[in-house]
C-alpha cells in the first residue's frame, strides 16, 4: 500500500514537470548572455529542477501536516516521507552541478568582456581590475598587495585579522575533533566497566571532556563568525568596487544556502558549531577562489582548490556521544535453609547501598547490639547496616520491584517473622515504606525523544515487548510506554529500541505509580 501510495504521488508530481518542462520561462541573468544556447540550455533546466524541488517539499510538507494531526497515519507516510527527502537530496545535487556549469559560463563571459573592454550593462561605469604583477602574487589570497591597496586601512587590518583567526578555528575543530576520539573511547570503557564504581569514574572524565568540548565549540563560533564576516565584507567590497552585482548577489544566495544546509543539521552530529563551521567554511573557499580567478591569482586559486579537497574530505556528520545508564545493581531472590550459611569465616556482610538505581530489601530487625545469623531462621541473603542511631538494622534479599517485595514479605511472615518492613533505596536515599507510608512504589517507564513518528522497525519491538502497555505521545517530539513495574523488563525494551534508533534519545524513567 505504500509503494502503490509513493508511485501514485511521485506519478502526479512527474505529471506536473513534464507540463512546465514543455516552456520554462527564462531570462539570462547576465545581458549579453541569450545568445548563447548551452547558458540558456541550462537555466532551463535549473528552472525545471527548482520548481520539481518547490513541488516535492510541498507535498512533504502537506503529509507531514497531516502527521501531526493524525499520528496513526505513520505507518503509511513514514517511509514515502523519507522516499520523497532522499528525491530532494538527488535533486539538489543535480541543481549544484548545473549551477557549477552556469557560473564557470557566466565567470568565463564576465573576464573575457572585461579583456576584450567591453562594458557589462550596470549602472555604474564599469571599473577595470588593477593588474598585479606576478612577483606580486602569492599564495595567501589576503596577502596580495591588491587588498591593501583597495580596502580601507582597518578593513585590511580585519582580513589580516581574519586570517590569523581561521588558524585558530581549524585548531579549535581539531581538538574537538580529537576530544570526540577520547570520548568515543570512554563510551566502550564505560560499557565495559566490571563494577559501578569503575563506571562512575569513567562516567565522570566523559562529562568533564565532553564539557571542555562544548567550551572549545562556543570558542569555534565567536572566532569563526569573525572570520567570515570580515572575509565576506573585505571580498564584498572589491565587487562591489568592480561593480560585479551578478557575482555579489550570486554569492549572497550561496550564502543563505549554506546557512539553511547548516540549520538543517541542528542537533544531529556531535556539534553544531563544527557542522556550522565546515558547510560555510566551504562556501567561503569557494567563494575565495571565485576571487582568486577573478583577480588572476592563480598561485592563491590553485591553493584554495586544494583546501576545497581536503574540506570535502572530511566527515563533520560524525554521531553524538552518550553514556547510557548501567544500572550495577545485584538483586538477590529470598531462599529459605535449614542451617544457616553464615558463620565466623563468612559473616553477614554489609548491605551494599547503590549510589544509582532503586533496590528494594526486606528489614527483619533492628537491635541495640550484633545479632547472631542463627536467630533469622535461615533466612538468605542477610546484610546489615549500623544505622546514625548506633541501631543494627538487619535486611534479607534485594528485589527490582515493589511486588517481588510484598511477595517477599507475606512469605517471611508466614515464617513467623513477626513484623517485616519493606524498606527502598533510591539513588542512595532509603525510605521505609512499610513504616513511613511512602507515596506509592515507583514504576518505570520508556521515553523516545526526538522524534515526531516512530519507524516500522521500532513499532514492531514495542508490540513484541510491550504489547501490554500504553503507549502515549507527549508533545511533537516525544513517546512513552508505560508503565512497567519490573525495571529489566523497561531497559530491555529501551536497548532493542537503542538499537534500531541510535540517532534518538530513549531512557528509562522511574516515576511514582
Amino acid at each position: 500500500m505504500l509503494k502503490k501510495s509513493y508511485i501514485l504521488t511521485l506519478a502526479s508530481l512527474l505529471g506536473s514537470l513534464c507540463l512546465y518542462a514543455q516552456e520554462p520561462v527564462v531570462e539570462a541573468r547576465i545581458p549579453g548572455l541569450e545568445n548563447n544556447e548551452e547558458y540558456m540550455s541550462l537555466l532551463r533546466r535549473d528552472a525545471i529542477l527548482q520548481f520539481r524541488e518547490d513541488s516535492v517539499l510541498n507535498i512533504i510538507n502537506t503529509k507531514r501536516a497531516a502527521l501531526r494531526n493524525d499520528p496513526s497515519l505513520a505507518k503509511s507516510y513514514t517511509g514515502e516521507i523519507l522516499q520523497l527527502e532522499s528525491s530532494i537530496f538527488d535533486i539538489r545535487n543535480a541543481k549544484g552541478k548545473l549551477i557549477d556549469k552556469i557560473n564557470t559560463i557566466e565567470q568565463e563571459w564576465v573576464f573575457a568582456s572585461l579583456d576584450a573592454g567591453v562594458q557589462v550593462e550596470t549602472t555604474q561605469p564599469q571599473p577595470s581590475i588593477v593588474s598585479t604583477p606576478d612577483s606580486l602574487k602569492v599564495r595567501n589570497l589576503v596577502d596580495n598587495l591588491y587588498f591593501k591597496e583597495h580596502l580601507q586601512e582597518s578593513d585590511y587590518a580585519a582580513l589580516h585579522e581574519a586570517q590569523h583567526k581561521e588558524t585558530q578555528a581549524a585548531e579549535m575543530v581539531n581538538n574537538i575533533f580529537l576530544n570526540y576520539n577520547t570520548l568515543s573511547e570512554l563510551v566502550e570503557a564505560y560499557n565495559a566497566a566490571a563494577t559501578q564504581e569503575e563506571a562512575v569514574e569513567v562516567q565522570n572524565r566523559f562529562k568533564s571532556l565532553d564539557s571542555l568540548n562544548t567550551t572549545i565549540a562556543h570558542s569555534l563560533s565567536e572566532t569563526w563568525n569573525y572570520v567570515y564576516d570580515n572575509k565576506n565584507y573585505a571580498y564584498g567590497y572589491i565587487l562591489d568596487e568592480l561593480s560585479l552585482d551578478e557575482l555579489l548577489t550570486q554569492q549572497e544566495e550561496e550564502m543563505q544556502s549554506a546557512m539553511r544546509k547548516a540549520s538543517a543539521l541542528q542537533g544531529e552530529t556531535l556539534s553544531d558549531e563544527v557542522v556550522d563551521y565546515f558547510v560555510r567554511k566551504q562556501q567561503l573557499v569557494s567563494y575565495e577562489k571565485k576571487v582568486a580567478d577573478l583577480l588572476e591569482f592563480k598561485q592563491a586559486a590553485d591553493s584554495l582548490k586544494g583546501v576545497e579537497s581536503q574540506l570535502a574530505a572530511v566527515n563533520y556528520r560524525l554521531p553524538k556521544l552518550k553514556i547510557e545508564e548501567r544500572n550495577f545493581i545485584v538483586y538477590d531472590s529470598l531462599e529459605f535453609h535449614r542451617t544457616t550459611k553464615y558463620s565466623y569465616q563468612n559473616p553477614i556482610p554489609e548491605c551494599k547501598v547503590y549510589p544509582r538505581g532503586t533496590v528494594y530489601r526486606i528489614l527483619l530487625g533492628t537491635y541495640n547490639t550484633k545479632r547472631a545469623a542463627s536467630i533469622f531462621r535461615g533466612a538468605y541473603p542477610l546484610s546489615y547496616l549500623v544505622n546514625e542511631n548506633k541501631k543494627w538494622c538487619y535486611y534479607a534479599a534485594g528485589f527490582a520491584t515493589y511486588q517481588e517485595a510484598e511477595e517477599a514479605q507475606a512469605l517471611l511472615k508466614k515464617r513467623g517473622f513477626l513484623r517485616p518492613e519493606i524498606v527502598m533505596w533510591r539513588d542512595g536515599e532509603m525510605t521505609n515504606i512499610s513504616r513511613d507510608g511512602d507515596e506509592s512504589p515507583i514504576v518505570y517507564r520508556v521515553e523516545i525523544s526526538g522524534t515526531s513518528t516512530l519507524s516500522d522497525d521500532m513499532k514492531a519491538i514495542i508490540d513484541e515487548l510491550a504489547a501490554n502497555y500504553d503507549l502515549t505521545r507527549v508533545g511533537q517530539n516525544m513517546f512513552v510506554i508505560g508503565n512497567f513495574s519490573d525495571g529489566a523488563e523497561a531497559d530491555k525494551l529501551a536497548a532493542a529500541l537503542q538499537n534500531v534508533a541510535s540517532d534518538l534519545e530513549i531512557k528509562v524513567k522511574e516515576v511514582a505509580n
